[in-house]
């Protein structure tokens, strides 16, 4: 069975159709998802649809677009919604410089108290990092000499040496359906030289579908073709692409009990 690491169930674009969303998932393969939160003023919502569904958990955090729109969350607040059992991640947090939604500064701020959270809890961060490659590297390189803490790039699409950096300190890789897309091929390339054992796979739905359900609507059941193709550049089968992934997941996401994961 494969794991959806990140998706987003609680958005509005799924309305009254996640029951049939999450049927649909595990009837494709897909025996666990996490969804991610965005607003810690919405956590309540998150939380709702993890505590609903057994093979469903959840993380808490602010994204980077939300840095300076939602209530400045300190450290000691995460990790104190984080005690709730179905939260089994920080984040998803990070650097977006390409939208800029929030001022760089707030940004970075909300970032350093999400990795203090992931260092102090031993909860996996989850890294939003677009056009931001630089500063990404330098404050996890910085953040790590101060304490190691797990985590994973989500919804990778940087260049190979952030990759590295991330590797180099003791980070996940995850990919999405950017991986399938035709103008990928250095993601492609850079994926092919990720260990087995860092990798993850995602949907990020609602977006970015993978090929060949782009322009829909994404959903967790189609995580099995970004597997696919993740498969096909590591050279291995599908099905020891799924069991290295969620292998890595569990190692990672350490809260979640394995037989969380609903077995087809």
């Amino acid at each position: 069975m494969l794991i959806d690491s990140h998706c987003h169930l609680d958005f509005p674009d799924f309305g009254e159709e996640v029951e049939e969303v999450v049927a649909r998932a595990h009837a494709a393969g897909v025996g666990l998802m996490v969804t991610i939160s965005t607003k810690v003023s919405e956590f309540d919502r998150v939380r709702a649809v993890a505590e609903r569904f057994p093979h469903v958990f959840c993380t808490v955090g602010i994204h980077p677009h939300e840095a300076a729109s939602e209530p400045e969350t300190d450290t000691a607040t995460l990790i104190e919604m984080a005690k709730h059992p179905r939260v089994v991640g920080i984040g998803e947090t990070g650097l977006d410089y390409y939208y800029e939604h929030s001022p760089r500064d707030a940004q970075k701020r909300n970032f350093r108290s999400h990795i203090a959270a992931a260092r102090e809890t031993g909860l996996p961060l989850i890294v939003h990092t677009r056009d931001a490659d630089e500063d990404m590297a330098g404050i996890l390189v910085e953040e790590t000499g101060k304490g190691a803490f797990p985590g994973l790039l989500h919804c990778f699409s940087s260049g190979p040496q952030l990759a590295e950096k991330a590797l180099e300190i003791g980070l996940y890789i995850s990919l999405s359906g950017i991986l399938t897309f035709k103008t990928a091929e250095e993601l492609r390339a850079t994926a092919a030289k990720v260990p087995m054992d860092r990798l993850l796979v995602e949907t990020d739905a609602p977006y970015l579908a993978p090929v060949p359900k782009r322009g829909k609507r994404n959903e967790p059941a189609f995580v099995v073709h970004t597997a696919a193709k993740l498969a096909e550049v590591k050279g291995v089968t599908a099905a020891e692409l799924a069991e290295a992934t969620t292998a890595n997941f569990l190692r990672l996401f350490s809260r979640v009990p394995p037989g969380a994961v609903l077995r087809g």
